[in-house]
């Protein structure tokens, strides 16, 4: 139908209609048509409330109108729990809504609203028993499914492949009018939702008018309408909304036609109290739309077409060729949502320079008028692919556009739950994404910052568990760093007695705690043991079983707080010493000779007045030591009272031992004079070494024999350049093997060569001696192994491969200068207690356990988290829910012995639709990426891939079968809250551990692997999807920044920001930005530095040229094209996971 086309005309509602010979048609009016269900309604008299919608038979496919089991392919994504409904009437716009101005939203003759009006209020998603209602929308009712009919098939066809990356979307031409019976709107005028393609599959369907695969740009957050046109939609159950993105199949040769619809921001007016869908870069009809407004046939500013052979004005249309979704009959809750009959209006997508704007017009239809040329995209069929002028013809089988875009996600999110504090005094709420900036105020649950959870809803069975597979865990990050505006946890000190616990469980008072007996006795949330309250700890109950003093009292009212813990949680019954920092240096040639020693010596002598120190300290209690070596160790005596530091070699590396006690930790402002002298001498007196090799081993060693000595935990900062192959406890070879990539043997490249350093950190764990190091590799040193011990004791590595002075400093000296300064506890062990019903089966990060409960760490910092797995062990109870403590006994910085407690309450569901809807995908991530990387050292690589996409297929094809209602089986439906697990798994697979290019080393690999597993989500987020922020975008008069861009090459865009006339004018060489007196240059380095202040690691910057040599590593964290090393594009990977979920739903 071309754009010109006014619909056909036909006879007024309730009289029969007009047919193809031989295809049965729907009838209205009470007729009953053959092989149709009979209608439980008469003749149409005007709009009702809604229609009950019911679904067709199993293995029925809509759109055909006969059983078939192959079905079109529909990729439908949850995108908004908007289903479309009549809402209250409006006065029809003017022709042309100005910008800012609800576009056409007069339901007259014809006109179908798609979708609500976004709320404003930020909330949780709504539960699954929660009714929806929004504005005035009548609920839709019941409304018998109607058939329809293709007509004949086209006369030429263009054939494409199918199946997996095949999911083609080819051109298919026919003069065949389009079917009476169906609504006004031309038929390519389904609005998407967050996102839907059509793609080959096994599934009949004969497109009717000459189709192209003009790309669709899919907005993420409007209503879950189907893509595919003609196609029914998948409806959300209680579950949520399902994204539905419409992967619709077309039969060999017949292409299913496809839309482009150009996105733009929704502004609508939210309505308050209502759980708002995550908008996508889309505006509902209603809203109003940046640039001139598309219109079409049936728009109230359009002239009134005559009466069409189709249904009744007033209640919108399921979709265009086929009978409406069914309604899911086990879960009540949400309105249906429906194919809406017309197209939406919508303006550009955020960056990009605006819509397409669609083919003119190819014809008229006779006997109606023309309505105005406003086109809109949504509304009309592809032209023909090969009518396609050479610019327009479509280079992506699907268009990008039309998949779930991260980037919307994370704006939406910033946008909906940005501005309000996160009040954490609710059960089981979902906190808003790591990506967005909040405050938390804690009344009783932990702040996000501390725990994130992969669902914050559990399956109270382990049946419904393990029959959605989405794994149950927690990322812990005990010492996390809140913002200035969040106070830190309280200190709370019971005196000699101690905190208050429970008899049995041992866990400590908490807000969930029941006090019974006026008072006197505590019965325990985790294992339902009475207690006694002790005598001084007693307070009496107000009216509603709260005690009186409620508020005073942090362990009652807050989620997280600190207990003074007393001798008997020390060790030997002992409250512990200050712990001590020691500094050991490589001063082998290769470190002398690039300049590393000298640096390191200048850095130290000002490092050294930042230790860190208790709050209002005047100074750090924080001892310091020094160690250099090569072959042997050298100790040095820095005693305050010594007019020059005294070195002491140990040659004997095979037994090592102290040489000195006293005068080897020091005080810093007490001896000052004599390490400031040391640290000038120790670059020139090892400025002629010849000495190459290395020991490693004996270094840790002797740090820990002398912290072992001083009787105090601490921590090892070890600088490092070179493979330890002196001769020595620890000797390593090169076992540098690329040949074993690819095969059963490429998991020893991540297994240490030997057992010695495993044993070497277990001793250190037992010392409380923490290893932070510092790598400086010029070839191969095995981090695998040199990686151990600080990984088991809870520390940092740190790599700068092929160190130069002059490029890496900066990095390196903002990497020591944090590590120093930051919060760390010291001889820490943490416990997780659950309630009744699960409990912590597994374990990830750096630390050492020595039994099956107890995490030890002999050093734990603010960064480093702790991620928990929780399998069921009994049945949980919806109402009691599901509890939560992690217990951290450490010591601080000042030597003080103390508790942090974390709590949180989480809910519990017997309906898989409530699981689905409040789990965190950035935390399923986080979690799926660490047991991956756990599992590659026992399994091989191609092994612990194919479990990543088996088990994200699970999750996705059990939400599918049970939680999304009844449509065809070639519909790919995303939960909303899982609507980017494809994106995100697809770049965990396409790492460099999973998925290695030729430039990677075996080290980096290593290295990575390690890293990751300490990450906390917000990291994982960054590291697996990178921000592109496009600079040319900038507004130096705002404090915003510019949105971010997807990770794919297509999406940058040309822009000087310069100011030079050619790129030979940039030095690709720079490694910091010109400090230049204009805003722009003053802008884009705030940008940058507050981006430097947001991680743990300082990142290098570097200038990549097009076409340059490190162009190609730029191109790799452009995470949604193909990779160079074979990786899927984000598009390929959807389909690929599609055919997955379609095996397993088979």
């Amino acid at each position: 139908m071309s754009v010109n086309q006014q619909a056909h005309t036909g006879p007024p509602y309730g009289q029969p209609q007009p047919g193809y010979p031989g295809y049965p048609q729907p009838g209205y009016g009470g007729q009953q048509m053959p092989g149709m269900a009979p209608s439980q309604y008469g003749a149409y008299n005007g709009p009702v409330t809604g229609y009950q919608q019911m679904g067709p038979p199993q293995g029925y496919f809509p759109s055909l109108g006969f059983p078939s089991k192959g079905s079109p392919v529909s990729f439908d994504s949850d995108t908004s729990f908007a289903p479309d409904f009549i809402g209250p009437l409006r006065a029809p716009a003017a022709s042309g809504a100005p910008p800012g101005q609800p576009a056409c939203s007069q339901f007259g003759q014809g006109d179908v609203r798609n979708g609500i009006p976004a709320p404003a209020v930020s909330m949780q998603r709504p539960s699954a028993s929660q009714q929806y209602m929004l504005g005035t929308a009548p609920t839709p009712v019941s409304q018998p499914a109607a058939t329809f009919q293709y007509a004949s098939p086209p006369a030429s066809t263009q054939q494409l492949a199918n199946h997996m990356a095949g999911m083609q979307i080819g051109g298919a031409s026919s003069s065949a009018p389009p079917p009476a019976g169906l609504g006004y709107g031309p038929p390519a005028s389904v609005p998407p939702s967050s996102g839907s393609f059509s793609a080959t599959g096994s599934g009949q369907y004969a497109s009717y008018a000459s189709q192209g695969p003009l790309p669709l740009n899919l907005p993420h957050g409007l209503p879950p309408t189907s893509l595919s046109q003609g196609f029914p939609m998948a409806q959300p159950a209680a579950s949520g909304p399902p994204s539905a993105l419409h992967l619709s199949s077309p039969a060999p040769g017949f292409a299913p036609p496809l839309v482009s619809a150009a996105a733009g921001v929704s502004s609508y007016p939210p309505a308050a109290g209502a759980s708002r869908p995550p908008t996508m870069q889309g505006a509902l009809p209603g809203q109003a739309t940046t640039g001139m407004l598309t219109s079409q046939p049936n728009h109230a500013t359009s002239p009134p077409p005559p009466p069409v052979a189709g249904p009744p004005p007033g209640p919108p249309m399921t979709s265009l060729q086929g009978p409406p979704p069914p309604n899911h009959p086990s879960q009540p809750g949400y309105p249906l949502q429906q194919n809406g009959s017309f197209g939406q209006n919508r303006g550009t997508q955020p960056n990009y320079n605006a819509a397409y704007s669609g083919p003119t017009g190819y014809g008229s239809q006779p006997g109606a008028p023309p309505p105005p040329k406003r086109l809109d995209p949504d509304s009309i069929p592809s032209p023909h692919l090969n009518e396609l002028p050479p610019q327009q013809k479509p280079r992506h089988r699907i268009d990008p556009d039309a998949i779930p875009s991260p980037i919307q996600v994370i704006e939406d999110d910033r946008n909906n739950r940005g501005s309000e504090p996160f009040v954490t005094g609710v059960r089981g709420q979902v906190p808003p994404l790591v990506t967005t900036n909040f405050l938390v105020k804690d009344q009783g649950n932990a702040s996000p910052r501390y725990i994130r959870c992969t669902s914050y809803n559990i399956p109270c069975t382990s049946d419904m568990a393990k029959q959605s597979q989405v794994p149950l865990a927690a990322v812990i990050k005990p010492l996390a760093t809140l913002p200035s505006e969040e106070a830190p946890p309280y200190l709370v000190d019971h005196g000699e007695s101690g905190p208050i616990r429970c008899n049995r469980c041992k866990a400590y008072m908490c807000p969930f705690m029941q006090f019974i007996e006026g008072g006197r006795r505590f019965q325990c949330c985790f294992c339902s043991c009475v207690t006694e309250v002790p005598s001084h700890y007693f307070q009496h109950l107000d009216h509603t079983g709260r005690r009186v003093d409620y508020y005073d009292r942090p362990e009652l009212s807050s989620g997280s707080y600190e207990f003074l813990a007393t001798v008997d949680y020390c060790k030997n019954n002992q409250l512990p010493n200050p712990p001590a920092f020691i500094f050991m240096i490589d001063v082998s040639y290769n470190a002398v000779r690039s300049g590393l020693v000298r640096l390191i010596c200048e850095e130290l002598k000002t490092l050294l007045d930042y230790l860190p120190r208790e709050g209002n300290m005047e100074e750090s209690a924080i001892r310091v030591g020094f160690v250099t070596y090569n072959k042997v160790l050298h100790f040095y005596n820095v005693k305050s009272s010594l007019a020059q530091p005294q070195m002491m070699v140990v040659s004997d590396v095979a037994d090592m031992f102290v040489p000195l006690l006293d005068g080897f930790l020091v005080n810093v402002n007490e001896s000052r004079t004599v390490f400031t002298s040391l640290l000038d001498q120790i670059p020139e007196m090892f400025a002629d070494t010849r000495e190459t090799e290395t020991v490693f081993g004996p270094v840790i060693q002797a740090g820990m024999e002398a912290l072992k000595a001083a009787e105090c935990a601490g921590k090892l900062f070890i600088f490092h350049t070179s493979l330890p192959i002196a001769e020595a406890p620890g000797k390593l070879k090169n076992r540098d093997d690329k040949k074993l990539i690819n095969t059963d043997k490429e998991k020893t490249l991540f297994q240490p060569q030997t057992s010695f350093y495993s044993n070497l950190a277990k001793e250190c764990v037992a010392q409380g001696c923490c290893v932070d190091l510092f790598l400086f590799p010029n070839q191969y040193l095995d981090v695998a192994t040199l990686g151990v011990v600080p990984y088991q004791t809870g520390g940092s590595v740190y790599k700068y491969a092929y160190f130069q002075v002059e490029t890496d400093q900066e990095r390196f000296l903002n990497d020591l200068h944090r590590d120093v300064q930051k919060e760390v506890g010291f001889d820490a062990v943490m416990r997780v207690r659950t309630s009744t019903g699960i409990r912590a089966t597994d374990f990830f990060g750096a630390f050492y356990m020595s039994n099956t409960t107890d995490v030890e760490l002999a050093g734990l910092d603010c960064d480093k988290t702790i991620t928990v797995e929780f399998k069921h062990d009994d049945k949980l109870s919806e109402d009691s829910g599901a509890l939560l403590q992690c217990a951290v006994l450490y010591t601080s910085c000042a030597g003080q012995r103390r508790l942090r407690i974390h709590n949180l309450s989480l809910n519990c569901c017997t309906q898989l639709a409530d699981l689905y809807r409040n789990c965190e995908t950035d935390t399923l991530i986080n979690f799926l990426a660490k047991f991956a990387y756990r599992g590659l050292l026992n399994n091989p690589v191609k092994a612990v891939r194919d479990t990543l996409i088996n088990q994200c297929a699970q999750i996705l094809a059990c939400y599918r079968k049970n939680c999304a209602s009844p449509s065809s089986a070639g519909q790919l439906i995303l939960p909303e809250c899982m609507k980017l697990l494809p994106v995100y798994l697809n770049c965990v697979l396409k790492s460099d551990v999973l998925q290695p290019g030729s430039e990677i080393t075996t080290d980096d690999r290593a290295y990575i692997r390690q890293l990751v597993t300490t990450m906390d989500v917000a990291e994982t987020n960054v590291f697996f999807y990178p921000r592109l922020l496009p600079l040319t975008k900038v507004d130096v008069n705002s404090d915003s920044l510019p949105t971010a861009i997807r990770n794919s090459e297509e999406r940058l865009s040309k822009g000087d920001i310069f100011g030079v006339s050619s790129f030979s004018q940039i030095s690709s060489s720079m490694c910091a930005l010109p400090v230049l007196d204009n805003p722009f240059s003053k802008k884009v380095r705030s940008i940058i530095d507050m981006f430097q202040a947001q991680r743990s690691r300082y990142m290098k910057l570097m200038i990549v040229k097009q076409e340059d040599k490190v162009d190609l590593l730029f191109k790799h964290f452009l995470v949604e094209d193909k990779s160079t090393n074979g990786g899927a594009s984000y598009v390929d990977f959807l389909c690929h996971m599609h055919k997955e979920i379609r095996q397993l739903l088979s």
